[in-house]
């Protein structure tokens, strides 16, 4: 695929995963997707594989409130597309509000996303999470 329609299915990703939108999610994903979070105390860490894994992963941000305040860019090369951006939120369990600066590292093959590595502000998101 080319770089252009590389950038195309990580918006259409990116877009689907602000509305909620599972299935298009799901659709989007190689089966055997692998989405890596780092960090420690709060719910979204870990390595996240396969459509259960995405699954289970997109149950657990319904528990956030997330807007972009700004549209990302997007930068490629080959099959990896980069997403630059910032996002503000709040996680309902907590009721406390987070910042953050974030990069999404995506492999797309084949039209389907099949690896995600997220580059984020791990401490603000579990200062976020913790509980009181």
């Amino acid at each position: 695929m080319s770089i252009e329609e590389n950038i195309q299915i990580v918006k259409d990703f990116f877009s689907a995963m602000g509305r909620g939108d599972n299935p298009v999610l799901l659709a989007l994903s190689a089966e055997d997707i692998e989405w890596i979070i780092p960090g420690e105390d709060w719910p979204l860490a870990g390595t996240h594989c396969g459509h259960q894994g995405l699954a289970d992963l997109l149950q657990k941000t319904s528990e956030m409130e997330t807007s972009f305040p700004e549209p990302p860019e997007f930068v490629a090369q080959g099959d990896r597309v980069l997403i630059v951006g910032f996002a503000t939120g709040k996680v309902k369990a907590t009721n406390r509000t987070f910042e953050d600066h974030f990069v999404f590292a995506m492999t797309v093959r084949n039209g389907k996303v099949t690896n995600i590595r997220e580059y984020i502000d791990t401490q603000a998101l579990a200062r976020s999470s913790e509980m009181a």
